[in-house]
């Protein structure tokens, strides 16, 4: 890879542009009040996410514009993550109601299934289905979802950027599997852009990535492992195994909430990483957890899959059984039970 400086570029250019967001927040006193369902305990600014986006989304259009990359795959991600990180913008400084929130998000998920050419074939258990119009109705949800998903694990220092370059270091590593490195440097990019945020979003934080910044990291997430799936079906696999500690706590807990009848729009902290942090009595510990079960469990079965030394479906389910017995310890869920003051 000839594309070093680019790298440093961005992740330079989001450092310092996360420090120009920050001073913003503080001199007009953009804050992270804590409140009841907060998972902090002192006011933090907000927005930093908006580095990821900015910084990112440049470098996607320089590679396009250079022929780094096809159109479409930039064109799509362009697109889709600028409206979402738009939403989730307004969102911070105002209130969306979630009809419309959720709404903006199909809409982005059309959009960029549009330029990808819908969803990719699915290779179950040795055997590839191409399932059409409903394969792009299911791609649909399924973006929906992890934009979403991401916004709610996005409650402590760190875990959100901690997981995407996780996931995007297992998602180039599939693709220099696949013999494919010049595809590599997308998710290695977005990396970068976490990277430079990373430095203060690390626990304790010194600012928040916000709405903005996590819905973009969701939808650009799902976004890579769609396109991954065009390039050979069993990538897809191999990037739904690397998203498995948010995906397992966030649908665990979702599920939970639901049966339950709980108001599934409305904040909380029962989420099994919340309840984690809370029993540690900091964040740090579980931000860094959510670190290696990615790079010591997750990678190395999301490898096996991208060599073809094991089956997609298997391997899912392989890599998810110790999450849901972790989001069962940790109460994933659960309805909290506030202590008497």
């Amino acid at each position: 890879m000839n594309d070093w400086w680019l790298l440093l570029a961005v992740a330079g250019s989001s450092f310092g542009l996360t420090w120009v967001l920050r001073r913003y927040a503080l001199a007009r006193s953009l804050l992270d009040v804590p409140n009841a369902r907060s998972s902090h305990s002192v006011p933090t600014p907000r927005g930093g996410g908006v580095a990821i986006v900015v910084t990112f989304s440049l470098a996607l259009a320089f590679m396009g514009a250079t022929q780094a990359l096809p159109w479409s795959p930039v064109a799509g991600l362009l697109g889709a993550g600028a409206f979402v990180a738009l939403v989730g913008f307004l969102d911070d400084h105002g209130h969306i109601a979630a009809r419309w929130r959720l709404l903006a998000h199909f809409a982005a998920a059309a959009w960029v299934l549009v330029w990808l050419g819908g969803a990719p074939p699915l290779k179950l258990l040795g055997t590839t289905f191409d399932l059409g119009w409903a394969g792009a109705g299911l791609a649909a949800v399924y973006l929906v979802w992890l934009l979403n998903l991401y916004n709610f694990m996005d409650g402590i220092d760190g875990i959100a950027s901690v997981e995407a370059i996780c996931v995007c270091v297992g998602g180039a590593l599939l693709y220099v599997l696949l013999g494919r490195p010049d595809l590599a440097l997308l998710p290695i990019l977005l990396a970068a852009a976490v990277m430079g945020f990373l430095y203060w979003n690390f626990p304790p934080a010194r600012i928040f990535m916000g709405d903005a910044g996590s819905g973009f990291l969701g939808i650009a997430l799902g976004i890579m492992s769609i396109q991954a799936g065009w390039e050979e079906p069993r990538l897809f696999w191999g990037w739904v195994i690397v998203l498995g500690v948010f995906v397992v706590d966030a649908t665990f807990t979702l599920v939970r909430r639901l049966l339950r009848g709980d108001k599934v729009y409305e904040a909380h902290r029962s989420h099994a990483y919340q309840y984690a942090s809370r029993q540690f009595g900091r964040h740090l510990p579980v931000t860094l957890a959510v670190g290696v079960i990615n790079l010591l469990w997750l990678l190395p079965i999301a490898l096996l899959v991208g060599a073809d030394r094991l089956d997609g479906v298997p391997g899912v389910v392989i890599a998810y059984i110790p999450l849901v017995f972790l989001a069962i310890k940790f109460r994933a869920g659960e309805l909290e039970v506030r202590k008497a003051t």
